[in-house]
């Protein structure tokens, strides 16, 4: 792709973002008018409008933003590293780690915060760290090699032991415990507010630098490691490197708003429909249709059922499920 056609894309994409970025902030249960948001002769306590749109909507949709553009560029690092159409961020039990990790926070009711971070993203935080030091120390071999067939059972095996736990759990726990931890896990960004965005946008800006810096090697290994190894690209480094952006990037999301699944492997489908495989291109052109896709995903599940809300967790699981099954279909046809 010439940089003429490569600026066009991403520039669609980001036109889609940043209409979408304007848009989904005045849809609501509540009409709010931008011209009293924007007042400046009414004060806080009486801009009802100004405290819906830059208090409540605003931090949810960046919030969203952010989630929806490191899932995708997760699920398509990791569906070119795994050359697995299936793979998605939590193949390698990222998601189930962090799960598992946010409810033992709330089984030990600990719903205090440390240095400013709730105490249940930071024990989410540690379980995707677990779960990712786990699986690659299951995998690794002696020559410090992560054979990707192996490393995907491994990362299947984690998620089916870390939700038995988490089943377990819920199971010893008391009402409202048990009503907390349903609620965490069905994924949602409802609560949230500027220091949590400029807690996670560094960490998530910083992986998909890194992963977008490495894209061509990672362009290689997905080809084949061989071809890759010849062509002179240390393989190890990238795979590990890839992997572990990959997941760390998930775990910080993961941590703040829930496990919200599926995302990361629609959009790099959709995606690379109209871009190809190439990461140089699909990554952040997934970053930005990502970021748009999760937006849309929650002001859907915030109005859909107004005044109720639906977790987006459960949006995004009902437009997986079939499209997980229509790319079934589609390697089998092929």
């Amino acid at each position: 792709m010439n940089i003429r056609s490569y600026t066009t894309t991403l520039s669609i994409f980001f036109l889609l973002l940043l209409i979408t970025l304007c848009i989904t902030p005045l849809i609501g249960s509540t009409d709010i008018s931008l011209t009293r948001a924007f007042s400046t002769t009414l004060s806080n306590s009486n801009n009802i409008d100004s405290s819906i749109l830059f208090q409540v909507r605003l931090p949810r949709i960046l919030l969203g933003a952010i989630t929806g553009a490191a899932l995708s560029v997760a699920g398509a690092v990791l569906q070119a590293l795994l050359r697995n159409d299936l793979a998605a961020p939590f193949t390698l039990g990222v998601s189930s780690g962090a799960a598992l990790g946010a409810v033992i926070a709330i089984a030990l009711n600990l719903n205090f915060s440390l240095l400013g971070f709730p105490i249940i993203s930071l024990f989410s935080f540690m379980g995707s760290l677990g779960a990712i030091l786990l699986v690659f120390n299951l995998v690794r071999t002696r020559h410090g090699e992560f054979p990707t067939g192996v490393l995907l059972l491994a990362g299947v095996t984690a998620n089916f032991f870390f939700a038995s736990l988490v089943m377990f759990i819920h199971y010893l726990a008391d009402f409202s415990q048990s009503f907390t931890i349903i609620r965490w896990l069905m994924g949602g960004l409802d609560i949230t507010d500027y220091k949590t965005i400029l807690t996670v946008f560094p960490i998530v800006f910083l992986g998909i630098f890194i992963l977008l810096f490495v894209s061509r090697d990672l362009n290689l290994i997905s080809t084949g490691v061989h071809s890759a190894s010849s062509r002179g690209v240390n393989v190890k480094k990238i795979q590990k490197i890839g992997f572990v952006t990959a997941s760390l990037i998930t775990g910080t999301v993961v941590a703040t708003c829930g496990p919200i699944g599926f995302v990361g492997l629609i959009v790099p489908h959709i995606v690379r429909l109209f871009v190809g495989p190439d990461l140089r291109i699909l990554i952040p052109a997934s970053m930005l249709f990502g970021a748009s896709f999760l937006v849309i995903c929650d002001t859907f599940a915030r109005t859909l059922l107004a005044p109720t809300e639906i977790p987006v967790g459960i949006i995004t699981a009902m437009l997986g499920g079939p499209f997980f099954v229509w790319l079934l279909k589609r390697k089998r046809s092929v």
